[in-house]
């Protein structure tokens, strides 16, 4: 088997073994092949070395390979040559071939497979929209018709400036992911190439091999009940939360378990509903939609103002406690007594338990849920965890509104895909689901300390807030003087003069509904670590530019 091939699969495994490539945007070891070689070249893609620019082989050759599996010269399942063959072809060292190889494993394009090599095993879009999804027509005409506005008013130029000057903030988020970029650092994903595929084969196998002709009919609209057995064993585990499976109903994902929760408050009369500021945009909207007007309260160091929830006189409330989006901040414990108390005098707490399980330089911290199971409505996802495709989330709420939230499931869709839930059942009752937790983590704490180095050398003065745990960062800059037009830094104008350059990042703005101080908010497990300093670089230069 090629040397490659096992490093590769190493990689792709998330081992710990050391690897030249690990630093930080840095090349693999230095390759000293004289420019003189220009035109030395492999038959394998017409690669011509002398087409790379010195000190960039591994990145050139990397962006070949990329491109060649985007545009279907490799498509899936097709073998690349071995490292040390394609390193004498091109006469460069055996590194920088092993670093682009790398690259990609850590993207999920390649991977080693045994004998036969490192083969492709994903094929990406096309590197003009790589990590973005296609854009819907909606959002497709939404972005034109905020171009169209962007050029009428002459604002800020750039191909996001339509997007981020436009105080219409519906859509903008889909919006943004259909536009094209070369490095995403947009919140809220996880490190989607290190799915358990291999797990997650082997549990389906399992699950097929296992059920009957009668589970592929309709089936129970609070879901399947091996899964809703395996959340109560994980809850129990990892959240402290003690409940039955006859508690838990599954749904696909937090957003639609907001929109249950949101009819069926407002078919008990509440149509106000508190949210953290700055918090979700997308939560915010998800109530929106439903109808609902959301009431701001502030959040400071010890998480959501309860005193300020009170005097707002709304009867329920939106919340993320143990890891506060964006600002990472922990509900504090007398915040969560005044908040338990504020729900026994009859208020209703929504506890959306984002990316809980990440966390890297801190104690757990239990959910709400599990200190007023009455007072508390629950929501989980595994989009965090694994991958937001599988749209699988549970929903736990007090009993009195249980019958209403399994007749709303039942009427919006009769229930998820069962294979997927039975499979993720598997994993909960095996302890993979835990084990890849495990190497997530670690691979999670790499990027973000290769961040945090990022933020440190190009944006000198920024101010890192929720380090300690979750999928993001959020940087603020105060209000610096001497900004461009002399009415302060604007994150919407950063935000745009970084995609320009082909780097996506939400403006803290985006997740505020009052004023606050300018920031972006960063994520950066999604992406392999040497996009991280090369994407932090652009959003540094479009900061000194603004403020010169």
């Amino acid at each position: 088997m090629d040397v490659m091939s096992r490093s590769t699969a190493s990689s792709v495994q998330g081992s710990k073994k050391s690897h030249p490539a690990t630093r930080t945007g840095a090349e693999a070891p230095a390759d000293t092949t004289p420019a003189a070689d220009a035109g030395v070249g492999s038959d394998f893609l017409q690669l011509d070395i002398g087409q790379a620019p010195p000190g960039g082989r591994t990145a050139w050759l990397a962006d070949r390979l990329r491109s060649a599996i985007a545009d279907g010269r490799l498509p899936v399942g097709a073998r690349l040559p071995a490292s040390r063959v394609l390193a004498a072809e091109l006469r460069v060292t055996r590194g920088v071939v092993t670093e682009a190889y790398r690259r990609l494993a850590e993207s999920g394009q390649i991977a080693g497979r045994g004998r036969l090599g490192t083969v492709v095993v994903a094929a990406p879009a096309p590197p003009h929209v790589r990590g973005t999804a296609m854009p819907r027509d909606r959002d497709r005409a939404r972005a034109t018709a905020m171009s169209r506005d962007h050029d009428r008013a002459a604002a800020s130029p750039g191909p996001g400036a339509a997007l981020f000057g436009s105080g219409d903030r519906e859509g903008v988020v889909d919006a943004l992911r259909a536009l094209p970029s070369r490095i995403d650092l947009s919140p809220g994903v996880p490190d989607l190439a290190a799915f358990p595929r291999t797990s997650w084969l082997r549990a389906e196998r399992a699950v097929l091999a296992g059920v009957t002709p009668a589970d592929f009919g309709y089936g129970d609209p609070r879901g399947a009940p091996a899964l809703r057995t395996a959340v109560v064993g994980w809850l129990a585990r990892n959240r402290g939360i003690r409940a039955t499976p006859d508690e838990v109903v599954v749904v696909a994902g937090v957003a639609q378990a907001l929109g249950l929760l949101g009819r069926i408050l407002a078919a008990d009369g509440i149509r106000r509903i508190a949210v953290e500021d700055p918090g979700s945009l997308g939560a915010r909207q998800q109530l929106e939609y439903g109808g609902h007007e959301v009431v701001p309260v502030p959040v400071d160091a010890a998480g959501l103002d309860v005193g300020a929830l009170r005097a707002s006189g709304a009867r329920a409330v939106l919340l993320t406690p143990a890891h506060q989006f964006p600002t990472g901040v922990v509900l504090d414990g007398e915040r969560r007594r005044e908040l338990l108390k504020w729900a026994a005098d009859g208020g209703t707490v929504i506890e959306d338990d984002y990316d809980a399980e990440h966390r890297y330089d801190r104690p757990p911290v239990p959910a709400l849920r599990s200190l007023m199971p009455e007072g508390v409505c629950y929501a989980g996802s595994v989009s965090k965890l694994l991958a937001p495709a599988l749209r699988v989330g549970w929903l736990l709420v007090p009993q009195n509104r249980l019958d209403a939230v399994v007749t709303a499931k039942r009427y919006a869709d009769l229930g998820n895909g069962v294979l997927t839930q039975l499979v993720l059942a598997r994993l909960m009752d095996s302890g993979e689901l835990e084990r890849h937790l495990r190497h997530v983590r670690q691979r999670h704490r790499r990027r973000r300390d290769a961040m945090l180095r990022a933020i440190e050398k190009h944006l000198p003065g920024a101010h890192v807030h929720g380090a300690a745990a979750g999928l993001h960062l959020t940087v603020t800059f105060g209000n610096p003087p001497g900004a461009a037009r002399g009415d302060g830094l604007r994150d919407t104008d950063l935000a745009a003069a970084a995609l320009a350059e082909g780097v996506k990042a939400h403006p803290l703005s985006w997740h505020r509904i009052t004023p606050g101080p300018p920031g972006l908010v960063l994520g950066y497990a999604a992406g392999p670590a040497h996009e991280l300093d090369e994407g932090i670089a652009v959003i540094g230069s479009a900061l000194r530019d603004l403020l010169a």
